[in-house]
């Protein structure tokens, strides 16, 4: 092993990056713990990779062969069923942790200056993210995936001006068609990875360089109070732990909650009572359900499309229309407002399971 490192060290300077590791320090106070919270999405979309790449080695797209080579991994591939268990479970868990980091970083104003761009990263990886979810939700081409993508295909068809547009782009047609499974193939396992990666990379590059943030009331004691830990090794091994907690939790989940692959699609069968769609997209389709008809002078639909762009526009600009954070003062109103949203999110969702 020192053989071994030796050789390394003398090729990439492994003494360099260990000494860089062991200077940068990490913050310690009553929020620490979600600090993990980015390493956790991080390491779920790293068993993202892997298992996606497992999958495809079998997988075959196609309106006649999707179905089938989905079912012959879960029943004859060997340990194919766990493969495919656990990516499902960690996709549905990289979006809940996507989720809660997104919104500890607002709570914690780790978007004030000088990590705007930070956060404006941050945002693009969160929304790809939402997007690996629908993208891969067709793949297994069963009768629950066809129909909620025809549900969220036709939402994006009534966009206006460009909805038309949209609408042939994600079903490669008119209809949602063994064509539309390919061309979500294709963007799930080429378009999104790629994108994902480039903005990732740019994400940590400026997370490292600026290094962790925290809160105000922090910021403003004296250095001689403020509590530090090196990086390397006590919190990349606090890092590595809850990595191995949640690889647990994928496991059991994966053998004691397994999903259920249903009937294949059928474009000539009603549609099935209930349809809805992943949880993280609950919230958005109630909402839509709740609105009226028509509201003022357009669509109700047209309105409820309008109203998260425009909520989605304001969240992903925070960093600049809340002045007073990069003061380092907390403003009353952009803290209810993230109080009323995530509110606003969980109440809406259960709903939406419970109706």
């Amino acid at each position: 092993m020192k053989s071994l490192y030796n050789w390394l060290n003398n090729r990439i300077d492994m003494d360099g990056a260990i000494a860089f590791a062991q200077k940068k320090r990490v913050p310690v106070f009553y929020g620490t713990v979600w600090y993990y919270l980015g390493g956790i999405s991080l390491f779920l979309f790293a068993i993202q990779l892997v298992t996606g790449i497992l999958l495809v080695l079998y997988y075959q797209p196609g309106a006649d062969t999707a179905y089938e080579s989905v079912k012959f991994i879960v029943s004859k591939v060997e340990f194919g069923w766990l493969i495919r268990e656990t990516h499902s479970w960690s996709a549905n868990l990289f979006v809940f942790f996507v989720f809660i980091h997104m919104f500890t970083v607002f709570f914690a104003k780790a978007y004030r200056k000088p990590r705007e761009l930070t956060w404006i990263t941050g945002m693009i990886l969160f929304v790809l993210a939402l997007a690996f979810g629908f993208s891969g939700y067709l793949l297994p081409w069963n009768e629950l995936a066809y129909f909620a993508t025809k549900v969220g295909s036709d939402i994006a068809g009534a966009v206006p001006v460009v909805g038309e547009f949209l609408l042939r782009v994600l079903r490669a047609g008119d209809e949602v068609t063994g064509a539309t499974l390919t061309r979500f193939y294709g963007i799930h396992i080429a378009i999104l990875p790629g994108i994902f990666t480039i903005i990732l990379g740019i994400h940590l590059f400026l997370v490292q360089i600026q290094g962790m943030s925290v809160p105000p009331e922090i910021e403003k004691l004296p250095e001689e109070k403020r509590r530090t830990i090196p990086f390397f090794p006590d919190f990349v091994l606090r890092d590595f732990m809850a990595w191995l907690i949640v690889l647990n939790v994928i496991a059991l989940l994966a053998v004691f909650f397994p999903w259920e692959l249903g009937p294949k699609a059928d474009a000539l069968a009603p549609a099935p009572a209930g349809i809805r769609p992943e949880w993280y997209f609950m919230f958005m389709f109630q909402t839509l359900k709740l609105i009226p008809a028509h509201v003022w002078f357009m669509e109700g639909e047209l309105f409820g499309i309008l109203f998260f762009t425009i909520g989605g526009l304001i969240w992903f600009f925070v960093p600049f229309l809340d002045k007073k954070a990069h003061m380092g003062i907390r403003s009353t109103f952009w803290t209810w407002f993230g109080i009323g949203l995530v509110i606003y999110i969980i109440v809406l969702t259960i709903w939406g399971y419970m109706v």
